[in-house]
């Protein structure tokens, strides 16, 4: 397992902060779960376009 640093405002952590505790998760598992969201739109989206591309 990696562990990364990120640099976000004081304002926008706190509001992840709120939005881990309203979900009664910690901030790295609401990062955790944001990263796997993105990278399943990312794929979807890559996939998209190479069928797109086949016609």
């Amino acid at each position: 397992m990696a562990a990364i640093n990120i640099r976000l405002s004081d304002e926008k952590y706190e509001r992840l902060k709120k939005l881990a505790k309203a979900k009664n998760i910690s901030v790295n598992k609401l990062i955790e779960e944001l990263a796997t969201i993105a990278l399943t739109e990312f794929d979807t989206e890559t996939r998209f376009r190479l069928l797109a591309s086949q016609g």
